[in-house]
């Protein structure tokens, strides 16, 4: 300990810019924690050199890539950061199997936390392959941190150790959803209302975009789709196919998407797998003061946005159910205001990045 303020190393897969949910997670953590501990990252960078800098007052070192394997950096210069690093506490980030194999090849004597953002869904050969050096990890573990209660519950692997499982949910920096741009907010609202439908996310299997598509037929309302990926353009296709090319909006990557929550009546997030672990997209509506309509996953989904108190929890997969929901929200403007406010709320108690910090630390 120096100064009397612990020194905590934490390791992740990469560190903003980079875009991603773990990365805004780590972000956050690291910014609330540097007030009161000595916090560093080591992350993997996306080329071959090792770069140490400060990001926000946090110094991160993004150490050299070789190239990917099944969705994992080859970073071996890890192992040598971890080792070299005077920290008392180290803080991995799960999934990461290449931070997992360096901390165990690096010997490094600090007591180890574990964030467990998510099982390994669709690498299954490979998580099942690298399963006991995973376990050998949480058996030496002092703590590990769930994002959610239901996940501790329907986690194989988080099950295993469940007697030293703490639930601290991801959050947000709520003041970023505060700050709008009205301009903007009218602007969307004049090109796209009266009745504007939102959803953001990577255009990927796990996410069900083909379902919100669909439902689209029997809803009165243009749909925008915030975000890209692999499958942009057979969601564009299959929009055109179902003739609702009319109301489903795909705006690709936006550069502040702020303002498109709070045009928007709703937020709907229509996953269909255990890989959309939390959907932190949700809290980012809520605090923005909209209702949100979820799917009944075995994930931390349901469990972010409440069914009947904050939006509406539909099966995934059916979209009749989720056209049936939001029909019901968008002609009943009580009921959406209600759960607005509810949800907001929630993120207040439960969300917030100060009571992110305060868990953690």
């Amino acid at each position: 300990m120096s100064n009397g303020r612990f020194r905590v190393l934490h390791v992740g897969k990469f560190y903003p810019p980079h875009r991603g949910g773990m990365e805004t997670h780590l972000e956050l953590v690291c910014e609330g924690l540097r007030r009161r501990c000595d916090v560093s990252v080591v992350v993997a960078n996306d080329g071959l050199r090792t770069i140490s800098s400060r990001a926000g007052g946090v110094p991160v070192t993004r150490v050299g890539t070789l190239g990917h394997l099944a969705g994992t950096s080859i970073s071996p210069g890890m192992t040598r950061a971890i080792r070299r690093h005077p920290a008392e506490i180290i803080h991995i980030h799960w999934p990461n199997p290449t931070a997992v194999a360096a901390y165990l090849l690096s010997g490094h004597p600090g007591r180890l936390i574990i964030t467990y953002h998510s099982d390994v869904v669709r690498q299954r050969i490979l998580a099942k392959g690298f399963e006991p050096l995973l376990r050998k990890v949480l058996d030496r573990a002092a703590a590990v941190i769930a994002t959610s209660p239901c996940y501790v519950e329907t986690s194989d692997v988080l099950r295993a150790v469940k007697e030293k499982c703490h639930v601290i949910p991801l959050g947000l920096c709520t003041e970023l959803c505060d700050s709008v741009n009205f301009a903007e907010v009218d602007r969307i609202q004049t090109k796209f209302g009266p009745r504007i439908l939102l959803s953001v996310g990577r255009h990927v299997y796990y996410k069900g975009f083909e379902y919100l598509i669909a439902a689209m037929q029997h809803v009165n309302a243009k749909v925008l789709l915030v975000g890209d990926g692999p499958l942009r353009r057979d969601l564009e296709a299959l929009a055109k196919r179902l003739g609702v090319d009319d109301r489903v909006v795909f705006l690709g990557e936006v550069n502040d998407v702020i303002p498109y929550y709070h045009a928007a009546d709703m937020f709907v997030l229509p996953s269909i797998t255990r890989s959309e672990a939390f959907g932190i997209v949700q809290i980012e509506a809520m605090a923005c003061g909209r209702p949100v309509i979820n799917t009944s996953l075995d994930s931390a989904v349901p469990f972010v946005s409440l069914h009947g108190k904050t939006g509406l929890t539909v099966a995934p997969q059916n979209v009749e159910r989720l056209a049936w929901a939001m029909n019901l929200l968008l002609d009943d403007e009580d009921l959406r205001t209600q759960y607005g406010r509810a949800a907001r709320r929630r993120v207040d108690t439960e969300f917030a990045a100060d009571v992110l910090t305060e868990r953690t630390l």
